[in-house]
């Protein structure tokens, strides 16, 4: 296959020369320990794949990917609008887990640069670890295992509890929530959920109409929710106040939601029983690296280090998933769950043209306009848009010129234009 790319960095820029590139030509950076799977489906394209065990910081990401067609991160490695900005060859991010808060979308639509996630990959194994911390913590089971380590037997009873009949309390009712109401039911809990959302609530869930509704009825609290920025914040003195004295808390999503001083402050005083970590606003950009909390050395607090998709079967699905999606996008251009552009997606075709531009009226017919005048016939085309991109596949019958590329490549809306071949 040969990739022939022409890029508008912005309005007020030249356009770059066109690139045409063959699959030996494609480069791929891939970060944070992705699943091998996901590199070996690249590899056998006959991409060029480096992989790195580490996250990378904004300075060091900037130098790794100037000369990147694809590039590949989990959770840790954040893609800036700086990086954006010094990333010309860049055609496509894969974030090799669910969240994409990490990446500057926008930024990254703006410049064309499609992105791609894992929605659904590692949804049972963080529901799995709920359901596993949940029963922990209401029967304190870190606590006797710690004491056990440090030869004390205590056999007590006091403040552990089954979790038939107790009321679970789910924030944010999307992939993760839902499934995990459904497992929480039939382990015997009453599941009560809050969600921005308008959601269908399975078997004998319980919406909620506020979050303090929520807080002040269930005994366990655990949030699924995204990064987003404006939920930042999101637990502090103030909701934690608004739990049930002797409640258990969980967070599996985010790390900026919770205030970790306010929710030591909580244990400490007997207000909140218990608490299960997975993440946290600051961690460690690689393995071995010093791990720093105001949570470390509580009792009845599970800290576990971002691991709630870290399952052998959730990272082989995501590495496929995500790196298939990659390399759709290169071969066919299908952008079908993409967080960021227009959702399109067509069987392979001999010559494709895939046009990503400002979403403004004209653009279509000013396309379809300059086919014409090449005589170059429309085998078939499909538009989408999402806010202010737009994104047409046209398949045509024959490859076009060198001339007729640049024409729709000149057009003052257009960001990026790729034929592929």
């Amino acid at each position: 296959m040969t990739i022939q790319t022409l890029i508008r960095k912005s309005p007020m820029t030249e356009l770059a020369p066109t690139t045409r590139l063959a699959d030996g030509d494609v480069r791929v950076l891939l970060l944070e320990n992705i699943h091998e799977g996901g590199a070996t489906l690249l590899r056998d394209q006959g991409y060029q794949v480096e992989t790195r065990s580490t996250a990378l910081g904004e300075d060091e990401l900037v130098e790794a990917v100037q000369d990147v067609h694809l590039l590949g991160i989990r959770s840790t490695t954040y893609v800036t609008e700086k990086v954006l900005q010094n990333a010309p060859e860049l055609l496509a991010i894969g974030a090799f887990c669910i969240g994409t808060n990490q990446i500057d979308l926008e930024a990254a639509a703006a410049r064309g640069i499609a992105a791609f996630n894992a929605p659904f990959s590692n949804t049972r194994s963080v529901v799995e670890l709920a359901i596993a911390e949940i029963i922990s913590l209401t029967r304190r089971l870190g606590d006797k295992s710690n004491d056990m380590h440090n030869g004390i037997w205590n056999k007590s009873a006091e403040g552990s509890h089954e979790v038939r009949g107790r009321k679970l309390g789910i924030v944010g009712y999307g992939n993760i929530g839902s499934q995990l109401s459904v497992l929480a039911e039939a382990l015997g809990m009453t599941v009560y959920f809050y969600d921005t959302a308008d959601k269908l609530a399975l078997g004998n869930a319980r919406r909620c109409e506020s979050l303090r509704e929520l807080l002040e009825t269930a005994d366990i609290v655990t949030l699924h929710v995204d990064g987003r920025p404006g939920n930042a914040g999101l637990f502090g003195n103030a909701e934690l106040s608004m739990m049930r004295e002797g409640a258990v808390f969980l967070n599996l999503s985010r790390g900026i939601l919770v205030d970790p001083p306010a929710l030591r402050a909580h244990i400490e005083s007997g207000h909140i029983a218990g608490a299960a970590i997975d993440v946290f606003p600051i961690e460690p950009k690689k393995q071995g690296d010093p791990f720093e909390s105001e949570l470390r050395g509580l009792r009845n607090v599970i800290l576990t280090p971002h691991i709630g998709g870290s399952t052998e079967e959730a990272q082989q699905d995501i590495g496929r998933f995500v790196a298939g999606k990659l390399r759709s996008y290169l071969k066919d251009g299908g952008t079908e769950l993409s967080p960021n552009l227009p959702h399109l997606s067509l069987p392979a075709y001999g010559h494709r043209l895939v046009h990503i531009h400002h979403n403004v009226p004209g653009v279509l017919a000013r396309i379809n306009s300059s086919l014409g005048e090449h005589n170059v016939n429309i085998d078939g085309q499909s538009l989408g848009t999402r806010g202010d991109i737009g994104y047409v596949i046209t398949d045509i019958g024959a490859e076009l010129d060198d001339t007729a590329l640049g024409e729709l490549a000149d057009l003052p809306e257009t960001i990026r234009l790729r034929l592929l071949s």
